[in-house]
Parts: C-alpha cells; sequence; structure tokens
C-alpha cells in the first residue's frame, strides 16, 4: 500500500475500527475516538492499514518512524539492482602498444565493475587492406584480458568496423 493512501489520525473517517495496538496485539472492534485516545496516550499515531475491509483496520504505530523504513527499504533495493551497462572503448589498426595497454586497464576497470566491454575497431580508406592485423589486435587485447572476461562472440567485421563484446567471467 502507498503513502497516499494511508490515512492518518483525523483523517480517518470510520466510526468503528479494528484496532491493532503497538505489541500488534489484535485488540477487536472500537470506536474511533477510543482508538484515538488510546494512540495519543501511548504517544503514537493512529494509520488506517486496511481501508477496503468493514470495518477497517487500522493500527497504532509511529507513522514517521514508518516511512522512514519504507524509504530505506527502497533505497537497499535500488543498491541492490545492479544494472549491467555495456562500456564501448574504441581502437584503430595502427594503435601503439602502450596506448592498447591503456585501453586495456580501462576495460579491466570496467569489467572488475561487473559491466560488459566492446571494442571496436574503425577502419578508415586503405586500412580496409590490413583487416588481418586488427584481427590479430583484438585476439591479442582478448588474451590479455582472458583471465577476468571472455568474448560473446569472435570479433566481427561489419562494414569497415570490427567489433567484440567481452563479458566479465563467473567468480
Amino acid at each position: 500500500m502507498s503513502k497516499q493512501e494511508l490515512r492518518v489520525n483525523r483523517a480517518i473517517r470510520s466510526k468503528k475500527v479494528r484496532l491493532i495496538d503497538q505489541d500488534n496485539q489484535q485488540i477487536g472492534v472500537v470506536d474511533i475516538r477510543e482508538a484515538m485516545f488510546m494512540a495519543s496516550d501511548a504517544g503514537l499515531d493512529l494509520v488506517e492499514v486496511s481501508p477496503n475491509v468493514e470495518p477497517p483496520v487500522c493500527r497504532i504505530m509511529d507513522y514517521g518512524k514508518w516511512l522512514y523504513q519504507q524509504k530505506r527499504k527502497a533505497k537497499q533495493n535500488q543498491k541492490s539492482h545492479h544494472s549491467t551497462t555495456q562500456k564501448e572503448l574504441r581502437l584503430g589498426p595502427e594503435i601503439g602498444e602502450n596506448d592498447k595497454n591503456v585501453k586495456v586497464g580501462h576495460a579491466r576497470k570496467f569489467l572488475e565493475k561487473g559491466h560488459k566491454v566492446q571494442f571496436t575497431m574503425r577502419f578508415r580508406g586503405r586500412e580496409m587492406m590490413h583487416v588481418d592485423q586488427g584481427r590479430e589486435l583484438m585476439v591479442s587485447v582478448i588474451e590479455s584480458l582472458s583471465d577476468i572476461a571472455k568474448p560473446d562472440k569472435e570479433p566481427k567485421l561489419i562494414g569497415r568496423r570490427m567489433i567484440v563484446v567481452l563479458t566479465p567471467a563467473k567468480k
């Protein structure tokens, strides 16, 4: 039930309510004024938790604390749902050894965080004559990351681009 639907204290419209006290003990059907008195006597709120039954069920509780706990639960659930994103790193067929190592380092960090990594190599102009050199470079990148990742498929040439996607290996 969402917090907008819950009625609290004076917003409860029913004359009689089924009451549950702060210790989760069922009191029974009581008059709304008596329930309000019991709640204020305990220093807590009267909250209508089930308005669709006859008579509605009300609970004596700290409404502010309950709202806070609901927000914390929602935040924890959001944290636990880690979305896997795909990061793209671009290479050229004539990339230097050090530049390649820097890209592999970035990919390693992404993979350790649980992201997929897509390596894209674009061939321009006459570089298309050296596709085999590009494939060798891609294979060397895959081998250097083979301890923490595995390729979804072999490097594939699509038009002027060679693409390979690496997925983090199961631990």
